[in-house]
């Protein structure tokens, strides 16, 4: 048995999903014809309580077209020190759009209001970049899954407001804050001028992102999404995945948070750990003693089948899923004691 827990994205369809991909009405999404391309984007801009929204087959493609949509080349952009957008996309902030990056240093990928507010400086400080764009992620990847604080969030976007910044949510795992903090999705679409929600992580389909915003926003990002390559024909196939996601895997999620708590506990019992960090929802990370390399643990482990992976800095990281079964569970612990 191989117990994947590398991330949540190793998810396969179910046989449920699989058969409403199989039995969806398709057409060609570059000229808007795939209906059900259409009735997902319909259905997160409805959530969200915003005007519209745009199906993209990756994650990383719907926050490059955020970041594009939002700003001019030589602007400045603002983003915690561990930001998946700063890390994790291979420098497309730059590359992409042609922004600097000023990196805040946070808390577990989350900064404050005040830590924002001090960077502000006025628009006729000709040596300096315009200050255009604030990305938040939630939950933070780095950080262990953490979830920000929505009063926190409110006071960012009072900061970015007063200040003429847009306000960009990377939500690639926001469902799992919505359902560890009893949230709603409305919550955070009155707030963010645009979010992005990553459909093939802790949700389970097998492909795809959606971008939600304004439809002036979305627009804009229509053209982003062709100039990025991003353009799909027949994609009704995937988009009846999210859909089927949507409808049956959010609230389950509680199920993911729950199995990686109890991995936490397990790993805080064990001698060779030497921290385990919060966990909120369904990613755990730790470090093991310094008598021990990382990647000789992570040998040790992937020789009995278990798999995961290191973030650097000594951060080791497990990620629950909804193919990760009670008896992956009770293994997992069960070599942890006997490592």
């Amino acid at each position: 048995m191989v117990i994947n827990l590398i991330s949540d994205t190793v998810t396969k369809p179910t046989e449920k999903m699989l058969q409403v991909m199989m039995n969806a009405a398709v057409g060609d999404d570059v000229f808007k014809g795939d209906p059900t391309v259409n009735a997902l984007q319909e259905k997160v801009a409805n959530m969200f309580g915003m005007e519209d929204a745009l199906f993209f087959p990756s994650g990383t493609m719907a926050n490059q077209t955020a970041i594009k949509i939002h700003t001019h080349p030589g602007d400045r952009m603002f983003c915690d020190k561990w930001a998946h957008v700063y890390n994790y996309e291979g420098g497309g902030a730059a590359f992409n759009s042609g922004v600097t990056s000023c990196l805040i240093d946070g808390d577990r990928g989350m900064f404050t209001a005040s830590q924002l507010q001090k960077l502000m400086h006025g628009k006729s400080d000709i040596h300096a970049p315009y200050n255009r764009l604030v990305c938040v992620e939630n939950t933070t990847n780095k950080g262990g899954g953490g979830c920000w604080d929505f009063s926190e969030l409110e006071k960012i976007q009072k900061v970015a407001k007063a200040n003429e910044l847009s306000y960009h949510l990377d939500g690639a795992r926001l469902f799992n804050a919505l359902v560890a903090k009893k949230q709603s999705p409305e919550q955070y679409g009155a707030l963010f001028d645009t979010i992005s929600i990553c459909l093939s992580k802790g949700l389970g389909a097998p492909v795809g992102s959606v971008l939600v915003g304004s439809k002036k926003h979305i627009a804009s990002a229509l053209r982003v999404r062709k100039l990025f390559g991003g353009g799909m024909r027949q994609a009704g196939y995937l988009a009846a995945a999210g859909i089927y996601a949507l409808d049956n895997h959010v609230d389950r999620l509680a199920k993911d948070h729950e199995n990686a708590k109890i991995i936490g506990e397990t790993l805080e019992n064990c001698s060779f750990v030497k921290k385990v960090e919060k966990i909120e929802t369904n990613i755990v990370i730790f470090y093991v003693n310094d008598s021990i390399k990382p990647e000789d643990f992570m040998q040790r482990m992937a020789d009995k089948g278990i798999l995961f992976i290191s973030m650097g800095e000594g951060k080791l990281r497990m990620v629950t899923h909804l193919d990760f079964t009670e008896q992956m569970l009770s293994l997992l612990c069960k070599e942890l004691k006997e490592y």
